[in-house]
């Protein structure tokens, strides 16, 4: 039922502007395609910046990383991400496996996806902010000024836990002796699984200029992709606003990270055209720079992270980095993706 009103709703708009979609259209054939190209230029360096962050967070952690292979993790997690339902699970759990098998601790592979997860939220909302600020919200500077606090306290929260775990192994243990009172428990009950957690994190050393790069490269991601937008309308040879622009693509990625359909399909669309028809372009315009950002965005690499995921990833189905190997037992040397890994032959029977 829901599926046919929304069906009959996308008929009755999609009557309404086809004059406009089909001279948009017309304007995607007639783009400046320098402009796409510094469109797809932009999009690339977003997705580097996402192995960036990675590399960096891992690196604070001990678990070095090559820059090739966080890079074809992110642009294989970003096909699962986008082209699949329920696509930001399985993509979690894809990059979560690859940092397994890269040497990180569940914690640590946890703790940089939260870590990483934090700091793109807090880039983009602080995007938002400049943009919003742009627009004319210097004349209430106390919330943007309230805001960027809240974001500094964040930061510095995440700091202080990731150098100094023991900060919050009082408040963990009260809290574990409050919940075990509840079930009716010993208060000692889970401990032992805590305090080893907190060693286990004790191995990340996340310095304050580590965590400085970690944000300047999730602000760069944002950044580029803002880019990637900017150059999409220029080739449609509209001219907007630059504030208008980054809070039109504010709001489309905010709403976009809601799971109704893969890659915000509809979603991201519904708002991102009127925000950019706010920003002084014709709705003509607005519809063929969507068009334009959203092929390459979201199309174009998509594509590419299922060509790397199939030519990369698809012979690690069988590793299993949660295995353990008992002391008495020879186990085959275990096949590595690596392809700078020397392997062994299995000798001869």
């Amino acid at each position: 039922m829901v599926i046919a009103v929304a069906a009959i709703v996308l008929a009755v708009e999609l009557t309404l502007v086809w004059d406009q979609l089909a001279k948009a259209w017309k304007s995607v054939y007639s783009a400046n395609w320098w402009w796409v190209l510094a469109a797809v230029v932009a999009a690339m360096s977003s997705m580097h910046s996402f192995a960036q962050i990675q590399r960096t967070l891992l690196r604070s952690a001990g678990v070095t990383v090559k820059q090739w292979r966080s890079e074809a993790a992110f642009y294989a997690g970003n096909a699962l991400s986008t082209t699949l339902p329920g696509g930001p699970v399985l993509s979690a759990t894809f990059i979560y496996r690859q940092q397994r098998i890269w040497g990180a601790s569940p914690v640590v592979a946890s703790w940089q996806l939260v870590m990483s997860g934090a700091l793109q939220v807090v880039g983009l909302a602080l995007l938002g902010l400049g943009g919003a600020f742009m627009l004319g919200a210097s004349k209430n500077p106390l919330s943007l000024i309230f805001s960027l606090g809240g974001f500094l306290a964040l930061i510095v929260l995440a700091q202080a836990v990731a150098t100094r775990p023991e900060l919050i192994d009082g408040i963990g243990v009260r809290l574990l002796s409050w919940f075990n009172s509840l079930r009716g428990k010993p208060a000692d009950t889970g401990l032992t699984k805590w305090r080893e957690t907190l060693t286990q994190l004790e191995s990340v050393s996340l310095s304050r200029r580590e965590l400085g790069v970690a944000f300047g490269w999730s602000l760069f991601n944002w950044i580029a992709d803002v880019a990637c937008l900017l150059f999409a309308c220029y080739a449609t040879g509209a001219h907007p606003s630059l504030a208008g622009v980054t809070v039109a693509y504010a709001a489309a990625r905010a709403v976009g990270s809601i799971p109704l359909m893969p890659g915000g399909l509809l979603v991201v669309e519904a708002v991102l055209v009127p925000g950019l028809v706010s920003s002084g372009m014709t709705l003509a315009s607005a519809i063929s720079a969507m068009l334009i950002y959203r092929l390459i965005s979201w199309i174009f690499i998509s594509a590419i992270g299922w060509v790397v995921f199939f030519f990369v990833f698809r012979t690690e189905k069988d590793i299993d980095p949660d295995a353990t190997v008992g002391d008495d037992v020879e186990q085959p040397p275990q096949f590595s993706p690596d392809p700078e890994v020397r392997h062994e032959p299995e000798p001869e029977r």
